[in-house]
């Protein structure tokens, strides 16, 4: 049992490192093509923190655990949002931006309504449903890199001085393409021995996978996410803190569940509705808050609501 707790400790480790090594060589490999810092940002690095729900949930619907496929997908949402967001407010009051008031926290309430009525058609997300979050996530992609260039300002002249004394930094294209192989096998390898020994534990307490997926999982996979906000907040990047949370939201549900469905459509259990139904509610209460003052802030006290609600959300969790 020790040593299932150790590697799962190992796993995650693995997941986190390795996400680290792909974004980190994705990204160089990407400069040497000349692609928009900008663009490197909203994409490759953004995806990165979301690889470790992807490699677990993929290897979850593989392995036919799909409780944990899909727990772990919507446990990381809950902790993304009530827990993670929650601690950052607490930590520093952070600013809505217009552009996540009024179209990226509605987005994602919709996004989130759209996923719950396909999880319940029939028996789950069947392939060609798969294809509809992928479409979806790949439009989220579309708008994310247009905000992102419309709100870019460039110097041109201060650019090209910066583009040559970054290509003069750069690592030879090798390492880069060595670092994308190993965060690679880290994600896999990681994701292999984090399911494999969620179940062990599971097994030996008598828990269902849908608990050990709506915590031990989804707290773990959420870790880059948590490192990240947290960082924001306290450095007074309220956009990124905020940004961060709703953009994983989003890949967690069309991006990670899509990918996963694709490889191997998911059974889905009637069970999880209500962690949706949560995290609609959780979502629906986010867009109010900046409505509520101080307006178009996120105040502590809005923090300390949401990290009550995820106490409670956990009470109820260990006594149903």
């Amino acid at each position: 049992m020790i040593l299932s707790v150790l590697l799962i400790v190992l796993g995650f480790v693995l997941l986190i490192k390795g996400a680290d090594f792909l974004v980190e060589g994705s990204s160089s490999v990407a400069k040497r093509f000349h692609i928009p810092e900008i663009i490197i940002g909203l994409t490759i690095v953004s995806i990165g923190t979301s690889m470790p729900e992807l490699f677990v949930s993929i290897t979850s619907a593989m392995e036919g655990y799909a409780d944990m496929a899909i727990g772990n997908v919507v446990g990381s949402n809950i902790c993304n949002l009530l827990l993670i967001l929650g601690l950052s407010t607490v930590i520093k009051s952070v600013r809505f931006q217009r552009e996540t008031r009024l179209i990226e926290i509605p987005m994602c309430l919709g996004f989130t309504i759209i996923f719950m009525i396909l999880c319940n058609t029939g028996f789950g997300i069947t392939r060609e449903e798969s294809i509809a979050l992928i479409v979806l996530f790949l439009m989220f992609i579309g708008y994310t890199i247009f905000m992102g260039i419309k709100g870019e300002k460039f110097d041109s002249k201060d650019a090209d001085k910066e583009e040559i004394i970054e290509y003069k930094q750069q690592r030879n294209i090798i390492l880069d393409i060595v670092y994308i192989i190993l965060g690679i096998i880290g994600l896999k390898i990681g994701g292999d021995l984090t399911v494999d020994n969620s179940v062990i534990i599971a097994q030996h307490f008598n828990i269902s996978e849908k608990i050990i997926s709506l915590t031990i999982l989804a707290i773990g996979t959420s870790l880059p996410e948590l490192v990240t906000s947290v960082t924001a907040a306290i450095k007074g990047n309220s956009d990124i803190a905020i940004g961060n949370i709703i953009g994983s939201n989003i890949f967690n549900m069309l991006l990670i569940v899509g990918v996963s469905a694709l490889i191997s459509p998911i059974i889905y259990n009637v069970a999880y509705n209500m962690e949706i139904l949560i995290l609609i509610i959780a979502t629906v209460i986010l867009a109010l808050f900046p409505l509520i003052p101080p307006k178009n802030k996120m105040s502590r006290t809005n923090g300390i609501t949401y990290l009550v609600m995820y106490a409670s959300y956990m009470i109820i969790l260990f006594n149903t």
